[in-house]
């Protein structure tokens, strides 16, 4: 790696991957957000402050020429983050084929075609940061797709960390955390009682932050003996 070599976030422009910018400027690191909105981009790097060290690129997951346009731009990479879902929630006999394709080129083939994309231009000590998530472990009603999807994503993880050695590849695996997700998922009102009462079953009495999984992310990054696992951030919801 070089000294200037970048932190790819893709999925960067708002919730975890935002909360992984802020960090990884805040650590003197060169900053590559990617996503899908322009807007969101606009406004992720209003919020960063647009330092000298923060590129932004559009770029869909699910498309193999905007991944390999976007690394092409980057130029040498230290580490990737994919915190990037397109997830449809929503009972088995809601689920249409376009959703459940979209969650796949989202979780499972977007990732695949990042890690074909990244690799080559990482060396030793390099990381790919997947983003879980508790439903591969503790699956609700309505979201077998998220489940389904989230469980390929971390035997992927394991499969790549030996396929990719020495770069290494993790996960996080979020609980319910605070993030603009919730926004399509349920109306205000749901949304805050929803998390309320997940909040009042935890042993900590409170949801996650997107910092308390930028937090996880940092160390997996930082850690150059983890590598094919997946850590588990959810403030015991899985003892829940």
């Amino acid at each position: 790696m070089t000294d200037d070599s970048a932190v790819v976030i893709i999925g960067g422009s708002s919730g975890i991957g935002l909360a992984v910018a802020r960090r990884c400027l805040a650590d003197g690191h060169r900053v590559v957000i990617a996503g899908r909105s322009a807007e969101r981009l606009d406004a992720a790097q209003a919020q960063l402050g647009k330092p000298e060290r923060l590129e932004a690129h559009q770029a869909d997951i699910g498309a193999k020429a905007d991944l390999e346009a976007l690394f092409a731009e980057a130029g040498a990479v230290a580490h990737v983050v994919v915190t990037a879902a397109d997830l449809p929630y929503g009972g088995l006999d809601s689920l249409t084929e376009d959703s459940m394709l979209r969650a796949v080129r989202s979780k499972v083939l977007g990732p695949l075609l990042t890690a074909q994309a990244a690799a080559p231009r990482m060396a030793a000590g390099g990381s790919l940061t997947y983003t879980s998530g508790i439903a591969a472990r503790r699956p609700a009603p309505g979201g077998s797709l998220t489940a389904t999807v989230n469980g390929a994503l971390e035997s992927m993880v394991r499969a790549l960390a030996l396929e990719l050695a020495p770069v290494r590849v993790n996960a996080v695996s979020p609980g319910w955390v605070d993030t603009p997700v919730w926004d399509h998922i349920a109306p205000p009102d749901v949304k805050k009682s929803r998390l309320a009462d997940m909040a009042a079953k935890l042993p900590g009495k409170r949801n996650g932050t997107p910092e308390d999984v930028a937090n996880a992310i940092m160390f997996l990054m930082s850690d150059d003996f983890i590598t094919g696992t997946v850590l588990h951030v959810e403030g015991g919801q899985l003892l829940v």
